[in-house]
Order: C-alpha cells, then sequence, then structure tokens
C-alpha cells in the first residue's frame, strides 16, 4: 500500500505520576495547547482523556493529538527549542508515554 499523502498527526498518550495534582495537569495542557501559537509548523492541537469502556488503556489516561503539514514539519517541531524546554518539563510529570506520527489513510 501506498503511502498517504497529506497532513502528519503527531500523538501523544499520557499517564501521568500519581502525585501530580489536577490543577497541575490542567497547567501542563494548558501549555502543551499553547505551543501551536508558539511553533509554526504546528497546526492544530486537540487532546482528552480516555472514556472507553474496553478498558485496554493499558494505564494511558490522557491523549494529545498535533497536525502537522509534513514529516519533516514534525521533526522541526521536535527540535524547536520551545517544544524541548516544554517536553522536557512534561515529560518529567508522567509515569508513561507512547507516542507515534502517522498519516491518516482512507480506505
Amino acid at each position: 500500500m501506498e503511502e498517504a499523502k497529506g497532513p502528519v498527526k503527531h500523538v501523544l498518550l499520557a499517564k501521568f505520576k500519581d502525585d501530580v495534582t489536577t490543577e497541575k495537569i490542567d497547567e501542563l495542557i494548558k501549555g502543551y495547547a499553547n505551543l501551536v501559537n508558539l511553533i509554526e509548523p504546528m497546526k492544530a492541537f486537540h487532546w482528552g482523556k480516555d472514556v472507553s469502556i474496553e478498558n485496554l488503556h493499558q494505564g494511558f489516561t490522557h491523549i494529545f493529538e498535533s497536525t502537522f503539514d509534513s514529516k519533516e514539519a514534525v521533526a522541526e517541531y521536535v527540535a524547536h527549542p520551545i517544544h524541548v524546554e516544554f517536553a522536557n518539563m512534561f515529560l518529567g510529570s508522567l509515569d508513561k508515554v507512547l507516542v507515534i506520527d502517522y498519516k491518516p489513510t482512507s480506505v
């Protein structure tokens, strides 16, 4: 199957450490959402909490999805000093993390 054309989705699944307060989580989410205003290659940002009834989340509680025009734009974002500074702080509050980049494909 040919690689999809179009935007790239950058998905981060997170489980915050047990000692991270709800207020701190809210602050981190606001900081993450604000990156779309500070880092040009980041085109959109969405987030949510797990609401599945299947109980297959493996401890992950939050999902964060960013949209980029290309894989190169994701690489630019990942290396951007503002992202690096934020990621160091954000990741320090996580117990588990999983990151996947993909191009949405219609069959």
